[in-house]
């Protein structure tokens, strides 16, 4: 026994067992990332070097890392080796951009198969698929709204994440007119009683049903964000894991954020002292 320990030692310190043992950790385990954009702020900022638990939803087929090239085939058909827990309503996840599958996003799913979607200026409502007595139970009367013969709940993750945020320079609903025109957006554009309306415009919100066994991912900084408004919804095969800790952080001009070291995603992302309102939405 003791020789085979030594055995297993010697090849660990080994320029080849090295080498496998970093590749079954990144394949099997956990993956570091760096946010590089502001889709995310101000719940994770540009500058963050994350830790991904790559076994949250499964075991997703191996990939080389930087060439994003497959070890393995896909057998099951669904971009994972093991099935496993899939992403519920308001994870923070990492996956595959579905239109270039050798890039990574990080979003937050916001809704589930099934589920309806309408959005207008700086409001999110959504009919989630378990009905309107379900909508009840779980949600305060002063959330829910009656549009098109059934309940639906307006900004569900707000104020729960208090990195979720709008900006109040920027008029999203309009640009998404423009994206529609341009065929660039996945929603589509209604006119519906109940809702208010905007002046000189014959629609008053874009309308997504949720594919079944999809989801649908959005970025905190909402009116900042290239997300499945634009491009649809995300299947189970791109998935990838679920965001971790923060390893090391920075900003712009290099300074190192200590206060953001060693701390879980769930922490950045209930706790208000973590939200940083200074940090620009841009």
């Amino acid at each position: 026994m003791k020789q085979k320990i030594k055995k297993l030692y010697d090849f660990s310190n080994s320029w080849t067992g090295t080498v496998i043992i970093v590749l079954l950790v990144i394949f099997f385990i956990a993956q570091a990332f760096v946010i590089p954009s502001g889709s995310m702020k101000r719940t994770l900022l540009i500058g963050d070097h994350l830790f991904v638990k790559k076994f949250s939803y499964g075991i997703p087929i191996p990939h080389i890392p930087w060439l994003e090239w497959p070890v393995l085939p896909d057998f099951r058909g669904d971009g994972h080796l093991i099935d496993g827990p899939k992403p519920k309503r308001g994870d923070i996840v990492v996956f595959r951009y579905p239109k270039n599958i050798k890039v990574h996003y990080v979003k937050r799913c916001v809704a589930l198969g099934g589920d309806e979607i309408l959005f207008q200026e700086k409001k999110l409502y959504i009919h989630f698929r378990e009905g309107d007595e379900w909508i009840k139970k779980h949600y305060p009367k002063n959330k829910i709204y009656k549009i098109l013969d059934k309940l639906w709940v307006l900004n569900p993750y707000m104020p729960k994440y208090p990195g979720i945020q709008y900006d109040k320079n920027v008029n999203l609903f309009r640009e998404m007119i423009m994206y529609f025109n341009a065929g660039q957006l996945a929603m589509q554009p209604m006119m519906i009683d109940g809702l208010p309306k905007y002046p000189g415009l014959n629609i008053n919100a874009f309308y997504y049903k949720v594919p079944s066994g999809k989801f649908f991912m959005m970025g905190d900084n909402r009116s900042h964000s290239d997300d499945s408004r634009f491009w649809g919804s995300v299947p189970y095969r791109d998935i990838v894991g679920k965001p971790w800790f923060i390893y090391f952080s920075w900003d712009k001009n290099y300074k190192i954020r200590w206060n953001r070291i060693g701390r879980s995603i769930n922490q950045l992302q209930t706790h208000k002292k973590y939200i940083d309102k200074n940090v620009s939405l841009k």
